[in-house]
């Protein structure tokens, strides 16, 4: 049996990282989400800290399940992002503990993952974006790639008229061998997202993600019944009965949800488990790096029904300035287009000192007894 003594978050509005501390000394190191991560850790310590202490977190499902169930007021993202962090630090004492890599412990193993180069940029144009992801092709290996459809949540407009009916073709012709996906981001009504489909499928691309509304699961349904490309999504979803209603339904052919999105690894592996009895595949979502790709890596080393690749982010201190300088160690090397975990136990990484200092900290402690 194994109680928590203290949950500690040390966070900026971007990202936040969570210790747990066994009683017995047993340490962990986890995150809540990324973005307004300072909120997140607010939730934590309000809505989540308070229905830990005096648990056993031995049964993380039952254990998630009460903070959801004395929480049911709040069955909303802030508190999934949240339970994410404690999820995650359990699951680093664990292996800690063991003396093994979180992704053993899930029943895989240490080892590379394929990445796709996971584009996020919209204001770039297509001759742009042909020229640097041919770069990475020949710099990292990727055989993999993916780029931005439409404008995020734009009813229809994209970033520019006429930007996706030219990315596409560009995309082919400057990548006559790889892998092609790409993302709407919600952009699309079921009518455009079809037209758009079939220009998709035409060009050989194989990856259609979130093309309609993602809270309108019968508008993706519509879609995915439409098109022989696959149509993917999932990665906003934090509710487990939307869950299975979108895998039950087929709105999709590949899911994805984020694990610092749905509550963490415990009930990441329930979705996993929906579509494997369904015979779905599982391309996470995790569009940054902080340690997001990492609990990713560990997940798809362990799941039978893991998809062809990793989400791996390009985007570099221009997009993304708050994900450098976090570790003592660099995780996130791609050789041949691949990422690798080793054997280090937990995570296998190390919160940066420098970077813990400059964060707003809090804990919150087990009342003595």
């Amino acid at each position: 049996m194994t109680k928590l003594k203290s949950i500690e978050s040390f966070c900026t509005p971007d990202v936040g990282f969570v210790r747990v501390t066994a009683i017995d000394g047993a340490i962990g190191w986890g995150q809540v989400s990324t973005y307004h991560s300072d909120i997140t850790a607010q939730v934590l310590h309000r809505q989540v800290a308070p229905h830990v202490f005096g648990q056993d977190t031995d049964d993380l499902d039952d254990l998630l399940d009460l903070v959801t169930e004395r929480e049911h007021k709040f069955p909303g993202s802030y508190l999934r992002r949240a339970m994410a962090g404690l999820d995650t630090a359990i699951w680093d004492m664990r292996g800690r503990r063991a003396g093994k890599p979180v992704a053993e412990l899930l029943g895989g193993s240490a080892g590379s993952i394929r990445a796709y180069a996971s584009s996020m940029k919209r204001d770039i144009t297509p001759a742009h974006e042909a020229e640097r992801l041919k770069r990475l092709a020949g710099e990292n290996g990727f055989t993999a790639f993916k780029m931005r459809a439409g404008a995020e949540v734009g009813r229809n407009r994209d970033e520019w008229p006429g930007r996706t009916e030219e990315i596409i073709p560009a995309m082919r012709r400057a990548l006559p061998n790889a892998d092609l996906l790409i993302d709407a981001n919600s952009c699309y009504t079921p009518k455009r997202a079809i037209e758009v489909g079939h220009i998709l499928q035409d060009n050989g691309f194989c990856h259609y993600e979130e093309p309609c509304p993602y809270w309108e699961l019968e508008q993706t349904k519509q879609v995915t019944d439409a098109l022989v490309i696959d149509v993917t999504g999932g990665e906003q979803d934090c509710d487990l009965p939307t869950w299975r209603r979108m895998i039950d339904m087929r709105a999709v052919d590949i899911v994805q949800p984020d694990i610092l999105y749905l509550g963490g690894v415990a009930r990441t592996l329930r979705v996993c488990r929906m579509a494997a009895a369904a015979g779905l595949p599982v391309t996470p979502h995790c569009a940054n790096l902080s340690m997001v790709t990492l609990f990713t890596m560990h997940l798809l080393r362990a799941i039978p029904n893991a998809g062809k690749y990793l989400e791996f982010s390009i985007e570099g201190a221009d997009y993304y300035p708050w994900q450098y300088g976090l570790f003592t160690n660099d995780p996130y090397r791609i050789e041949d287009g691949h990422a690798r975990i080793t054997d280090a136990p937990g995570w296998g990484v190390e919160i940066a000192p420098d970077w813990l200092a400059r964060s707003s900290y809090r804990i919150s402690e087990r009342a003595a007894d």
